[in-house]
């Protein structure tokens, strides 16, 4: 089978191309970089509601009289709806296709952003925030799986690192409109805030009526020549396209000599309770090792606080003494743009200096950040009937932005590269599915649990907690997480002690680079983002 599919890969790379073509088209790149860009730009949904419900949940709770349980739900509850859309979202766009997909997340949004900004009461709110979570879940989905399947070999690395770009642009738009709404009367001010997230989603709908269909579902439908035509526009060189199309035919079960416009698409059967098996009910030491990597890294990346720094910013700040809403707004925006320029900072590096670096190096900042942060309460804490304290102001304020930062530069977009990489391929679907779920799940208690957690053990103990979690979090990827940078999908099975990476059945074909890039676009339909819910952060 892996000679068959040699042949056919060298065929297609013969056929019909002149010598000296394989110089790069800069248009090609061009191209595939604005379609990833508008693709990414989906990511700005989630972005904006975890920065608009921050500020905005201030003047919610005095304006519909609401208690901080109430709130926390309110805040939290999106990322268990999220789920539902997430896992919708890969059979959807299986069904109607990448772009209408990604039209449909646009328009969920709006329904749930349009009926938040129209609430009355709490009920109404919550319904929104289901409608909206649904929309977000797509969101998470479709961004990722649509950028991987356009981008071209040599900048997929780069350009689907977009959706958690522009997660935290949205971020930081949903502060801005927190400061300039807040001037606005308590009834009208947080409902624009809300509402006005149905803007973007209107403005995203019309812009990818203009973008291709991803080339892997046109194969998966059987339309070779519609796919051809994207892989032209988007590979770097005509063998690349060449290559794509004929691995992707492979991967959809066509036939390499099988050619035409369009072609009937053989109905394949699924090894899914060999998966489980493999996985779940009875997996061996190494696969056990993979899985307990993944949702690790995962369960670590929320459970180490950056989802109440990053909701529950103004309320930090305002225990920090801020009480002032413009000064305490517009302190929250400093959180966003941090984040925003240090995510591009990681976009550049993490190729550059590997996975372990950058994770430890994140990690023990964000411990450091944390304890400065927790300290920093204390002490206001303890001065509350006395004169301020400037320097635990300030300790306050810089250790929240350190904390966003070094999340950003590590811990935040390596989970999902990380937990991408490690699985063997015919697992990848599942054990990726598993670790957004794990993702979504402690990013949900988090969030609906700080300001009870706050109440329990003070706001400043519950730093504490967090930066000790961040510290076990730093010994277990010390001790259990190899580094995975430039390694083969044959040099990851060896790394991890399983020989069969590749899932086939004799467990003895030669994996090749094409086909391993293949397969991690193969298995992005069945999970978000993740390398979303980049990713949320």
């Amino acid at each position: 089978m892996a000679e068959q599919h040699r042949d056919a890969r060298n065929m297609a790379v013969s056929e019909g191309l002149p010598e000296g073509v394989a110089a790069k088209k800069k248009t090609n790149v061009r191209f595939a970089f604005a379609c990833a860009i508008l693709a990414s730009m989906t990511s700005i949904l989630l972005g904006y509601d975890i920065g608009v419900m921050s500020g905005a949940a201030l003047f919610i709770k005095e304006d519909l009289k609401i208690s901080d349980v109430e709130v926390e739900i309110l805040l939290g509850i999106l990322n268990l709806y999220s789920l539902i859309g997430s896992f919708a979202a890969g059979r959807t766009s299986d069904w109607i296709g990448r772009r209408l997909t990604i039209i449909l997340a646009a328009v969920i949004f709006f329904v749930g952003a349009f009926m938040m900004g129209f609430s009355v009461n709490y009920p109404m709110l919550m319904a929104g925030r289901f409608v909206a979570g649904i929309g977000v879940g797509y969101a998470l989905m479709i961004a990722p799986v649509y950028t991987a399947e356009v981008s071209p070999a040599s900048s997929r690395g780069f350009l689907t690192s977009f959706p958690e770009v522009f997660i935290n642009i949205g971020i930081l738009l949903g502060y801005v409109s927190n400061y300039a709404f807040s001037h606005l009367s308590l009834k009208l001010g947080w409902r624009l805030m809300l509402g006005i997230g149905a803007a973007p989603s209107v403005v995203l709908a019309l812009m990818v009526i203009g973008m291709p269909e991803s080339p892997r579902w046109l194969v998966m439908k059987g339309r070779l020549a519609d796919a051809r035509v994207v892989l032209d526009k988007t590979s770097d060189t005509p063998e690349e396209a060449a290559l794509r199309l004929a691995d992707i035919k492979a991967a959809a079960g066509i036939p390499a000599d099988l050619d035409g416009d369009v072609v009937a698409v053989p109905k394949r059967t699924g090894g899914e309770e060999r998966v489980w098996k493999e996985l779940i009910l009875s997996p061996t030491p190494a696969v056990r090792r993979v899985l307990l990597s993944a949702l690790g890294i995962h369960f670590f990346q929320q459970s180490s606080g950056i989802d109440s720094v990053v909701l529950y910013s103004p309320r930090v700040f305002q225990s920090a003494g801020i009480t002032d809403k413009n000064k305490l707004l517009g302190t929250t925006c400093a959180v966003g743009a941090t984040k925003t320029v240090f995510i591009l900072v990681a976009t550049v590096t993490l190729d550059r200096f590997g996975r372990r670096p950058l994770l430890l190096s994140s990690t023990g900042g964000m411990v450091v950040s944390l304890v400065g942060l927790g300290a920093g309460l204390t002490v206001i804490g303890h001065h509350r009937g006395g004169t301020a304290v400037p320097w635990a102001v300030g300790l306050c304020i810089a250790s929240i932005l350190g904390v966003v930062a070094f999340f950003s530069i590590g811990l935040g977009p390596i989970t999902w590269v990380y937990s991408s990489e490690i699985f063997p391929l015919h697992l990848r679907a599942l054990g990726c599915a598993l670790g957004v779920g794990v993702n979504r799940v402690t990013s949900g208690v988090i969030s609906m649990t700080f300001l009870s957690l706050s109440k329990g053990i003070t706001i400043g103990g519950s730093f504490f907690l967090y930066a000790g979690i961040a510290s076990l979090a730093w010994v277990f990827f010390f001790t259990y997480l190899p580094e995975t940078r430039g390694r083969t999908l044959e040099q990851m099975g060896e790394l991890f002690g399983i020989p069969n990476m590749a899932g086939d059945d004799d467990g003895h074909q030669q994996q090749s680079p094409e086909k391993e890039e293949k397969s991690n676009v193969e298995m992005s339909t069945s999970t978000a983002a993740a390398n979303s819910s980049q990713q949320q952060q």
